[in-house]
């Protein structure tokens, strides 16, 4: 018998086992969201999650329930990334990715909306669809870059496309039967972008120092502090415990994330994954194993990985670890077994099990976390000290 072979008849089985997870889920702290929403066909997954981090914050404030508006985010956004490609001679990320940065550090420069004032859908479409404007938006840069000669009103022209598709911004706008501004509407509701920090955890910076993460979508290069990884964990945990939710910037390519609204690291190597025929498991390679165990994640309770500090590094310096997707944790559970999971809010509309939610463990979180933003006062005073805040 081939290995192909066996591992059709490890998928068979596999296929055979009941459609309702495996997971059962008992909330150890769950800290207030607002409704999923769905970014649908565009990149702006770091809006959406790090809106949703506001949104929950100004509920843990006594504001109450706001729908804040991603995509006067991403407008502004955009026109920043554009004088920055500019000036940079082309030589920057220029897609629609960014950071919780492009969130958090552009607070008091430009305000902030709610949904109704700003949807961001001027083009025909009742859900976000951006592939013909980030076509049209590189398009326009490359070509008035590739002129050598920038004319005075190029970054008008830039704005009037962003108009076209996005619907110009409006200077005020009313809510709850007063007029605002996106200034005097982000003093009403209390947000600082000073109260926000980026986290991260690498080993190729000094720890308890800032450095801007080496990924593309961090065209602002922005900093974040650098801890240990049992340090990072302390600081999510201690939020969630404490009613604050975290912007996390995760990958997400793993076999272990599933649509199923699971996030594990299963491991490849566990005696206990193999199943009932422990000398076809052996036989298989990693690459089968890997894919045996991406079909049954959710479906069946598998053995993880222990996560080092010296494991994250390696996944990022080969490429493994990327700067995939932007979400947000609000809470955390355990599995039926007492494993800790983290509670986290996607950002493609409430599909799966779930209804748009995902339960990560603490070993996926461990080792996949790109950085976080959250509250400065969510950080224990210790770690705090440490960082100088």
């Amino acid at each position: 018998m081939n290995r192909l072979i066996a591992v059709f008849i490890l998928l068979l089985a596999t296929s055979a086992l009941s459609a309702q997870s495996a997971y059962h889920f008992s909330v150890i702290k769950e800290n207030p969201i607002t409704p999923v929403k769905n970014q649908a066909s565009s990149g702006t997954c770091w809006s959406f999650s790090g809106i949703g981090m506001l949104e929950s914050e100004l509920i843990r404030m006594g504001k109450g329930e706001f729908d804040l508006s991603e995509m006067y985010v991403v407008r502004r956004n955009y026109e920043d990334k554009a004088q920055k490609y500019a000036r940079l001679h082309g030589n920057l990320n220029f897609a629609a990715g960014g950071s919780f940065a492009d969130v958090v550090e552009t607070i008091n420069e430009y305000g902030i909306m709610p949904e109704d004032a700003y949807r961001g859908l001027n083009y025909g479409s009742e859900t976000h669809n951006h592939g013909e404007l980030d076509k049209v938006l590189k398009g326009y840069m490359d070509g008035i870059i590739g002129a050598r000669s920038l004319s005075p009103v190029w970054s008008d022209a830039f704005s009037a496309i962003l108009d076209t598709y996005l619907g110009p911004l409006p200077e005020t706008f009313t809510y709850q039967g007063k007029q605002y501004t996106a200034h005097t509407f982000k003093e009403f509701l209390g947000l600082r972008q000073e109260d926000y920090i980026s986290l991260t955890s690498f080993t190729h910076h000094p720890f308890h120092q800032a450095f801007a993460i080496e990924v593309p979508d961090n065209w602002r290069w922005a900093n974040s502090y650098n801890l240990p990884i049992d340090e990072l964990m302390e600081v999510m945990e201690n939020a969630i415990m404490r009613g604050y939710t975290l912007a996390w910037a995760s990958d997400v390519s793993e076999a272990g994330f599933s649509r199923e609204g699971i996030a594990i690291i299963p491991d490849e190597n566990a005696a206990e994954n193999a199943g009932s025929d422990q000398a076809k498991w052996l036989g298989l390679s990693t690459r089968e194993r890997d894919a045996n165990l991406r079909a049954r994640v959710g479906t069946e309770l598998l053995a993880e990985k222990e996560i080092t500090q010296e494991m994250r590094q390696e996944s990022f310096d080969n490429y493994q670890t990327t700067d995939d997707h932007g979400m947000q944790i609000y809470g955390m559970a355990k599995d039926q077994n007492g494993n800790k999971f983290y509670m986290v809010k996607n950002s493609w509309g409430e599909t799966g099990p779930y209804k748009g939610l995902w339960y990560a463990s603490d070993p996926f979180v461990r080792y996949k976390t790109l950085s976080i933003v959250l509250h400065r006062d969510a950080i224990p005073a210790s770690i705090a000290a440490k960082l100088g805040l």
